[in-house]
């Protein structure tokens, strides 16, 4: 029979860690925290209580449900047990299960005296122990349903006795806190943790004045936590602090994290300020080198823009350096792009920036895994590297190892799906062929889709395929003739006294199950027609045979086309409308090897 693991409360308070007891939760109070409450715990062990404990957020269901209760008898799976000031313990419970409901035990069990460190044991007057013992008789309902049975696993063993390798002491003698347990509400802690990733110094100038930063990932067995220090801390730490390095850090600001520019699984971050103190960690520990949490390419496709992720391939192609400003600072930026290639038979393309890209060497065709990538949907869908990802060359890991050894024993001349179409690639659109019906089936309105289709042109509507548009570099807007041989831009607010050609055509596109009016704008439309803008305007004017005899030439011909789809709803009325991003003639041979491919993957021999 269970009773209550009695006088567990004292041994907790003055730094014990008895593995997984078993006490009563007698009462419990809501504290309002920011986003989420929390809970607040009056525990008894049947001999001692106390009012210092807290239920971890994530275990806040388990009241939503009716699950824990006053009276109600739990085993702590995983706890911990923080300092918060001078001379108060804390108790935090990351995980537990409950042994008997509250209506089932009904009362107070023992007559517990509150538990203080400050006194001792006779100055507390303790009471006659009691113990609880559970009814032979007694069976929750629902038990073997519920589980109430079978021993819960804990997702991590946390709270076993420390391994030689664990370092469980800080320098000082104090207790290091798990990077799972730390809150905003704690002032005095030190954490353990590996420096996995470590930013580039980055400089601001805004009109509250000038500054630097720097950032980093800290790692322990329990969990990963951002860093930043600003400033004199940059100062301090930067030459200091070493990727792959354990340090003992102290101190540290925590603040709820902005997942704008951190994509760790922890709802809390670090802010280092003057009272931060970083001590190097010499002793022998068991903190795992790097998490990574690895999204296969052919999932990339289902998932939004924006999303960031971890990603593993084989670098299949390297391109040259490439120059691009950004039009928010006017800054320029050197990029290099890369296609991986995974085990899924997709490719995709990834984008490193800076000093990344100038010193990738591809030539060995190497694993590349990326923590923290940003997927994009550009021309599809392509990944890129952010200032906070961390890229690591042919790790040192089971995932790299099976998949170098896929790409050099066949996979690299199997074919693939390229799921980000390059301009000027005849051929390779870089997504999935559908129908026209599949496309409309599976297109929503929130985000766009992407996908190919192998088409056929029925339709021009040649009146409407040209406008007069703005002369100005990145305008593009359509221009009022204004008589008198000026043009009047509204986006720019200016005259011009002349414009340029741009072509924006509408053709219906008919496959095996439907046809679609699709819009083919100035760069496309212009290698569909072969000819470029300003001539066929002018035959517009001066030549109307001959510009309908140019468009007229791509009727009844094949095009794959990559195509950008939405539902569009104006005056509550739906419609599927389809862009074209990118197109190529098509190949006989190619169309029939890819038919035979999903030939066999329908009949299941591929």
């Amino acid at each position: 029979m269970e009773s209550l693991s009695t006088g567990v409360i004292a041994d907790i308070v003055n730094g014990g860690h008895p593995e997984k007891p078993v006490v009563q939760i007698l009462t419990m109070k809501r504290i309002p925290s920011g986003s989420q409450e929390r809970w607040r715990l009056l525990l008894s062990d049947g001999k001692w209580s106390s009012s210092f404990a807290m239920l971890a957020t994530q275990l806040n269901p388990k009241v939503d449900s009716g699950d824990i209760t006053n009276n109600c008898i739990i085993r702590m799976d995983r706890y911990v047990c923080n300092t918060v000031q001078e001379n108060k313990k804390v108790l935090i419970i990351l995980d537990l299960s409950v042994t008997m409901t509250g209506a089932e035990v009904g009362k107070k069990l023992g007559s517990p005296v509150n538990y203080d460190s400050n006194k001792s044991a006779a100055q507390q007057q303790e009471q006659p122990q009691q113990h609880y013992k559970a009814p032979a008789s007694k069976v929750a309902p629902n038990m073997a349903s519920a589980g109430g049975n079978v021993p819960r696993i804990p997702l991590a063993q946390h709270n076993v006795p420390a391994r030689a390798s664990c370092v469980t002491k800080t320098p000082s003698g104090g207790n290091v806190h798990p990077i799972e347990s730390l809150t905003p509400y704690q002032n005095r802690w030190t954490v353990c943790a590996r420096v996995t990733n470590k930013s580039a110094i980055r400089t601001w100038s805004n009109s509250r004045g000038e500054g630097k930063l720097f950032s980093m990932d800290l790692l322990d067995e329990t969990g990963e936590i951002r860093a930043t220090a600003f400033n004199n801390e940059v100062d301090k730490f930067y030459d200091m602090i070493e990727i792959d390095k354990v340090y003992f850090i102290s101190s540290a600001t925590l603040k709820t994290a902005n997942k704008q520019y951190s994509n760790l699984n922890n709802d809390y971050e670090m802010s280092f300020n003057r009272t931060t103190e970083v001590t190097p960690c010499h002793e022998e520990t068991a903190i795992p080198t790097m998490q990574f949490n690895f999204t296969s390419l052919d999932q990339l496709e289902s998932l939004t823009k924006d999303t960031i992720l971890d990603v593993i391939g084989v670098c299949k192609e390297t391109y040259d350096l490439s120059h691009v400003v950004m039009k928010s600072t006017g800054k320029e930026l050197t990029k290099r792009d890369i296609q991986i290639v995974d085990q899924t038979l997709r490719e995709v393309r990834l984008t490193l920036w800076g000093t990344q890209a100038e010193i990738f060497d591809g030539s060995q065709q190497p694993v590349v895994a990326v923590k923290g990538v940003k997927l994009s949907d550009f021309n599809g869908r392509s990944l890129s590297v952010l200032g906070s990802s961390c890229v690591q060359i042919n790790p040192d890991i089971q995932e790299a190892h099976l998949l170098k050894g896929w790409f050099d024993n066949g996979g690299s001349t199997k074919e693939t799906v390229n799921l980000s179409g390059r301009s000027g690639q005849a051929g390779n659109m870089g997504g999935t062929f559908k129908l026209f019906v599949e496309a409309k089936q599976n297109t929503g309105t929130d985000q766009p889709e992407y996908c190919c289709i192998k088409g056929c042109v029925v339709m021009v509507r040649k009146e409407s395929g040209m406008y007069q548009a703005c002369p100005k570099e990145g305008c593009n807007k359509k221009v009022v003739d204004q008589g008198n041989q000026t043009y009047r831009c509204e986006k720019c607010d200016y005259t011009h006294d002349t414009f340029q050609w741009r072509i924006m055509l509408q053709v219906c596109v008919a496959d095996i199950s439907d046809s679609q009016w699709v819009s083919v704008f100035q760069d496309q439309a212009e290698q569909m027609l072969n000819v470029n803008a300003s001539e066929l305007g002018a035959l517009k004017d001066t030549n109307k045979d001959e510009y309908d005899k140019i468009m007229d030439s791509i009727l009844f011909k094949n095009f794959n086309l990559k195509l950008r789809c939405k539902i569009e709803v104006y005056n509550g009325e739906s419609k599927w409308k389809a862009t074209v991003m990118n197109l190529s003639a098509v190949d006989p041979r190619e169309h029939s090897r890819r038919l035979i491919t999903e030939i066999k993957q329908l009949t299941g021999k591929a």
